[in-house]
């Protein structure tokens, strides 16, 4: 009889590792499998555009750690042969870096970004660089370097933005596991758009170093994964100090920092309080009930199960999110601040590139940053509204307080997976789109992402937001949820776009 070929749809880490130490797979087959899939679908069939280039060395890592293996008998490290999808966003000396835009089409960096290297020494393999919208500027997939990034359970709407090819890539099993980074909601939108889990961690957890910023305070790359248990093995491997990062000064407050995974050992739902935000289910669209309802059918099963909800609301709600907005007034400043610092033709200034036109038409955000200031600081009410993003906080930690809550909960988004027939009407621009995730990334809170369903073939995401450095405690309810519900479910991407539930 044919022997059946290996398949590693919806893998594990701990099932590759498995067996890895049972001699029955190799790196260089598992490698070599994610490529081949990559090579079938990204580019062909319903070419996902998720990749922007793959790592040429990848094979001849993977067998660097079969090697290393057979010799010593023992793993490299925690992520040993993992195959782990880079959103284009992060520096690595071994592929091309374009930070989502033509203008760094060519640019080869001299150095890894902090938690590339981080990841390499904990044994991962680097297998492909993601795609992303121009400077990560943006909520949906729009690059003038990939295009666009398809969503893989309905190929005519979005993956999401910025971290588009992280999300639609892990949703496609074109690795084990994957890296986005998060302003204002770019790992929780592609994450609740392509059905995957999604974590914002409390900005310093992760050393920024490396990756191209967009509002410094506010930025943070963050794990994505199929499962909450991978998306702790690989947040241990992220965390942790980086004296060329000083926001991860804050890596030192996080009594949990490397222990995420332990922390799964003790997961439960029964008695927890989760706050249900009522502005967060106020969405206008005409697919905003079908959200909701997803959502809503979540939170009666979670209840059922021994969650206790509570109805809040947050006075002045949109007035909070438009005074601690800081994209226009912050980009252009801090994107000049890193590009004066890179190497050779990477030294591009915000207005060449705009004048240049070397972005996506569609990134309107461009042109709002280009109107923005040079130096932030000029603007009178720059300092105010710093300090409004504390104030936020305050708000929001006093709701946490008074209703004795663990959690805040809401939909990620108000509206399903957009259409690029809808985005290319412009219904939408990046300051009116409407999501939810800029709430914890401006009151500066951890926020997880996870699947809450579907309505039809898409996806929907459920965002749930803990105190700071809750990370741990996110991660434990997460996991008792996804236990509970299994809505991880993987889509076919042959002819029928539609999704289909595969074996563990």
């Amino acid at each position: 009889m044919p022997t059946e070929p290996l398949s590693f749809l919806e893998a594990t880490i701990d099932g590759v590792h498995a067996r890895m130490r049972e001699g029955a797979l190799t790196c260089e087959q598992l490698v070599d499998w994610y490529l081949d899939r990559i090579k079938r679908y990204d580019g062909r069939g319903p070419s996902l555009h998720a990749i922007v280039n793959v790592n040429p060395q990848a094979l001849a890592q993977a067998r660097e750690l079969d090697q290393h293996l057979k010799r010593t008998t023992k793993f490299k490290g925690p992520l040993h042969g993992v195959p782990v999808l880079v959103k284009d966003q992060a520096e690595t000396s071994f592929a091309l870096t374009t930070f989502g835009t033509r203008a760094y089409a060519g640019y080869q960096p001299k150095r890894d970004a902090f938690i590339v290297r981080k990841l390499i020494d904990a044994g991962a393999v680097i297998l492909a660089k993601t795609s992303m919208c121009d400077f990560a500027a943006g909520w949906f997939s729009f690059s003038s370097v990939t295009e666009r990034t398809r969503n893989p359970y309905a190929p005519e709407r979005d993956a999401g933005g910025s971290s588009a090819g992280t999300g639609a890539g892990l949703a496609a099993n074109f690795g084990l596991v994957g890296i986005g980074e998060d302003t204002g909601g770019s790992i929780r939108i592609p994450a609740s758009f392509n059905n995957v889990f999604g974590l914002r961690v409390t900005t310093g957890l992760i050393s920024r170093n490396g990756f191209s910023p967009l509002v410094h305070f506010q930025d943070t790359p963050g794990p994505m994964a199929r499962t909450v248990r991978d998306l702790a093995k690989l947040l241990d491997t992220l965390v942790g100090y980086d004296a060329q990062d000083p926001f991860t000064a804050a890596a030192v407050l996080a009594r949990d920092a490397g222990a995420y995974e332990a922390a799964l050992a003790n997961t439960g739902l029964d008695g927890i309080r989760v706050g249900l935000l009522k502005q967060g289910f106020d969405g206008q669209d005409e697919t905003s009930p079908d959200v909701n309802g997803v959502v809503r059918a979540l939170v009666k099963r979670l209840g059922d199960a021994g969650v206790q909800f509570v109805d809040v609301d947050v006075p002045d709600m949109q007035d909070w999110i438009v005074r601690t907005s800081l994209y226009i007034q912050q980009s252009k400043f801090d994107l000049d601040r890193f590009m004066a610092n890179r190497e050779g033709i990477a030294r591009h200034t915000f207005e060449e590139i705009y004048a240049n036109k070397w972005f996506h038409p569609l990134n309107d955000l461009f042109h709002n940053v280009h109107e923005g200031p040079s130096d932030p600081t000029s603007v009178p009410e720059y300092y105010a509204q710093r300090l409004a993003q504390q104030e936020f906080q305050r708000v929001l930690l006093n709701t946490f307080a008074a209703n004795r809550l663990a959690f805040l909960m809401y939909p990620d988004v108000k509206v399903l997976p957009p259409k690029y027939s809808d985005l290319e009407a412009q219904k939408w621009t990046c300051l009116t789109f409407p999501t939810n995730t800029v709430i914890a990334s401006q009151s500066h809170l951890p926020a997880l992402s996870m699947p809450a369903g579907f309505a039809g073939p898409l996806p929907v995401g459920v965002e749930v937001v803990g105190l700071p450095y809750a990370e741990a405690s996110l991660l434990q309810f997460a996991h008792a949820c996804e236990q509970l519900t299994q809505f991880r479910v993987a889509p076919s991407l042959e002819a029928n776009p539609t999704a289909k539930r595969t074996a563990p």
